[in-house]
């Protein structure tokens, strides 16, 4: 079975696939001083309580955090006997091109996105990621990733009106019943979400438009449930579109072997 791992600043995500489908997932926060035998600790006893006896074959690794790659590389070689792919290093192949300016870096996690898109989706497609920051990707018409947009992420910026407003007290993100508020809380909730619901429809005309042509919207990520609220916002939400992205690199590198 393939275990993969998606790393971001928040939090990981381990999801087992049996070949056709994924069976298991869980969700740790992300510490990039937690070692491998702690890893594997949580993770037998995770796959014990829910009585699921997994072969782990093969590992593969996105992550946004490089301090964490260093343990997860130990945990598949010491405890699954496998060296891992980690997306972003030579030795993993990529079944899309990738067109930014020379010596620019890509997230890992963005282009595991935009794989997975174009898997499903084919080209002409904006992945909106509600993460720590909110990403729009654009995958071409031939799949390639041609480039993107990085905002900051919703609850960061709760966070930072939080921090830098000593009078605002720390709010969890919600839809309000009402756009005005009568109250300090339901005056930030407004704020934040239909300032994201404003922000990803402006985004995303200037993206079509720049473009020049129709273009699927899919959100991903934890908030983009919350967002799928607002109307014609996105054309799809998909929980899993990362693991996804991660099993079709690791079958397309498998080919080329």
């Amino acid at each position: 079975m393939l275990l993969c791992i998606d790393c971001g600043n928040t939090n990981t995500v381990f999801s087992i696939r049996n070949g056709t489908e994924f069976v298991s997932t869980w969700r740790i926060s992300t510490d990039w001083k937690r070692t491998a035998d702690e890893y594997h600790v949580w993770l037998k006893t995770l796959m014990m309580l829910t009585k699921f006896d997994a072969d782990i074959t093969d590992v593969i690794v996105s992550s946004t955090v490089p301090r964490v790659v260093f343990n997860l590389r130990v945990l598949a070689d010491r405890y699954f006997n496998t060296r891992p792919l980690v997306v972003g290093r030579a030795d993993c192949l990529l079944p899309i091109d990738v067109r930014v300016d020379t010596g620019t870096a890509v997230g890992p996690d963005r282009l595991v996105n935009t794989v997975a898109a174009n898997d499903r989706y084919g080209g002409d497609t904006i992945v909106v990621d509600f993460g720590t920051a909110t990403t729009f990707d654009v995958v071409g018409s031939d799949g390639a990733y041609v480039g993107g947009v990085i905002a900051p992420g919703v609850n960061l910026s709760l966070e930072a009106l939080h921090m830098a407003a000593a009078a605002l007290p720390h709010v969890d993100i919600s839809k309000p019943q009402r756009v005005v508020g009568t109250n300090t809380v339901a005056c930030m909730q407004s704020g934040v979400f239909w300032g994201y619901v404003g922000l990803v429809k402006e985004i995303c005309a200037r993206i079509k438009a720049e473009r020049d042509r129709p273009m699927r919207v899919i959100a991903t990520g934890g908030l983009a449930p919350l967002f799928q609220q607002a109307e014609d916002l996105f054309d799809e939400y998909v929980d899993d579109l990362t693991m996804h992205g991660l099993s079709v690199i690791h079958n397309h590198n498998k080919e080329m072997t």
